[in-house]
């Protein structure tokens, strides 16, 4: 995995250099599955669960195997011991057509047989539209007042956090977590951990240049 560094800081603008964020391959935005094996990953990781019954499904799977078998070859045994993993709520509240606990259940997945805590220490209390669907995308202000403390699986206390979620694009999702999760549980450091980070379509720069 790599880090965000000051070269590629600028590109999640939410975030800062004291933030700790890895990842893993890089995304293109507005490019399809066809454009790059990431791109492809990602595509088919988030495929909607409405597809569940369709043929292409099985792609989705596919796809969260492939998460799982890097994650579990890069991450250390002795790592499961020592954090506490949480996935981002996903934009879909429980209950709505297109509620996707992937990250859960790749979370799940990837700890099978390892001594790992796993929890959803954040709640989101009502469906948004998705960032990558939205004209206008949200900003950590607008995600705080939508993510709570899940109280019940809150103690004990974590003493590291591992935020997990399948693209870094502004950062917006992991600063309001950030957030909620530094004012309930005070000093515990948090990482971000991405399965891929959004980069810009460089295209226009490209076609510019060879003018």
């Amino acid at each position: 995995m790599q880090r965000i560094d000051s070269l590629s800081l600028g590109d999640h603008y939410h975030l800062t250099e004291e933030d700790e964020c890895y990842f893993w391959g890089e995304y293109t935005a507005r490019k399809g599955f066809s454009y790059s094996a990431t791109n492809n990953l990602i595509i088919n990781f988030k495929k909607s669960p409405l597809k569940r019954s369709k043929p292409e499904w099985r792609y989705k799977e596919e796809a969260i195997e492939r998460v799982v078998a890097f994650f579990r070859e890069v991450l250390k045994p002795e790592i499961f011991s020592l954090v506490t993993f949480v996935p981002i709520p996903p934009s879909k509240a429980v209950g709505h057509a297109e509620y996707d606990d992937r990250l859960l259940r790749t979370l799940r997945l990837i700890s099978q047989g390892r001594n790992a805590d796993i929890r959803e220490l954040a709640l989101q209390t009502e469906t948004i539209t998705a960032a990558h669907d939205a004209d206008v995308r949200p900003r950590p202000d607008d995600l705080v007042g939508v993510y709570e403390i899940n109280e019940p699986v809150a103690t004990p206390a974590p003493q590291n956090i591992f935020i997990f979620d399948d693209v870094l694009t502004t950062g917006a999702h992991f600063k309001a977590m950030q957030r909620v999760l530094s004012n309930r549980f005070q000093g515990v450091r948090i990482i971000g951990i991405f399965i891929a980070r959004r980069v810009p379509d460089t295209t226009a720069i490209e076609d510019f240049d060879a003018l």
